[in-house]
């Protein structure tokens, strides 16, 4: 019944398997859970490799890395049963019903999406920029969700149909970090996919520090640009997207651009200190993304 496919990252994902087999087996459903680390040769791996010795768990590392969409569809590939749940490497379950609350809202929807939660308190002053983010911008319960029910789909705790899945497919032509739930989410929307929200969350559990979660952030305004310049993606669905259409067609973007170049030591401060502004870090990531060109590909 269930396939439950985890791509992994140089993460140890053994008492994630463990809790979902457990779980697996108190709901007495078919299912598998299929692990696959791409090729980060992480010692953690170690840890990955007891995945094998659980029944109907399998864990292998790819000798290439394809990058993470390519990774989401090699799992869906491999797996055999008509629903995909997918959970990232580094998430932690933290519902004793958790399955059962999957299998209790499968009939009439193609997607189910349990929602992500982060951690009541932030580990440590050198993440709180990732854990601010998450907490008061990505962490939605239910009924918030619905109201935008593809905007507020993230791919990370998510139930699909197999076949409803291979209609779309993770992009695996674009390999730049970041947006790729963004355009798999846009993509269901033009199919029109019947998408439910439940409270069902995991715990995100890897926090990135400061200034490699501004990385990233860069990194994912280039995915997402190219995916717009290519015409993948569009305007109406990413907030930032609508409102960097509306800077262009201003005029404006000129005026951004200069500010930007003038301020952006003095925002990349505030933004990797021990007390992040959320606000500064949007007005970084318009300014960085009003610099970038479009015709790079």
């Amino acid at each position: 019944m269930f396939s439950i496919l985890i791509p992994i990252y140089n993460h140890n994902a053994f008492p994630l398997v463990e809790e979902l087999h457990k779980q697996c087996l108190e709901s007495k459903i078919t299912f598998e859970i299929l692990c696959q680390d791409d090729a980060s040769q992480s010692v953690l791996n170690t840890f990955n490799e007891e995945i094998n010795q659980l029944p109907n768990c399998s864990f292998i590392s790819l000798k290439k890395n394809v990058a993470h969409r390519q990774n989401r569809n090699l799992l869906a590939e491999k797996a055999k049963y008509e629903w995909l749940l997918f959970i990232d490497g580094d998430s932690k379950i933290i519902q004793k019903n958790f399955i059962q609350n999957y299998i209790d809202n499968t009939q009439n929807y193609q997607v189910v999406y349990g929602g992500r939660n982060h951690p009541e308190d932030c580990p440590s002053n050198n993440q709180k920029l990732r854990w601010k983010y998450g907490k008061y911008i990505e962490d939605k319960i239910a009924n918030e969700r619905r109201k935008n029910p593809y905007k507020c789909l993230l791919f990370n705790n998510t139930l699909i149909l197999k076949s409803e899945f291979n209609k779309v497919k993770f992009d695996s032509e674009i390999t730049l970090y970041g947006h790729d739930d963004t355009q798999f989410s846009y993509n269901l929307s033009i199919i029109k996919s019947n998408v439910h929200h439940i409270d069902n969350p995991i715990l995100h559990d890897d926090i990135d520090d400061n200034k490699k979660y501004l990385k990233k952030a860069e990194e994912s305004l280039k995915s997402l640009l190219k995916l717009y310049s290519l015409h993948k993606i569009s305007a109406e669905f990413v907030s930032i997207l609508k409102l960097y259409e509306f800077l262009k067609k201003s005029r404006l973007i000129y005026l951004i651009q200069f500010g930007f170049k003038i301020l952006k030591k003095l925002l990349t401060k505030q933004i990797i200190s021990n007390n992040p502004s959320l606000l500064v870090f949007n007005i970084y990531r318009i300014g960085f993304l009003c610099t970038l060109k479009e015709h790079e590909k």
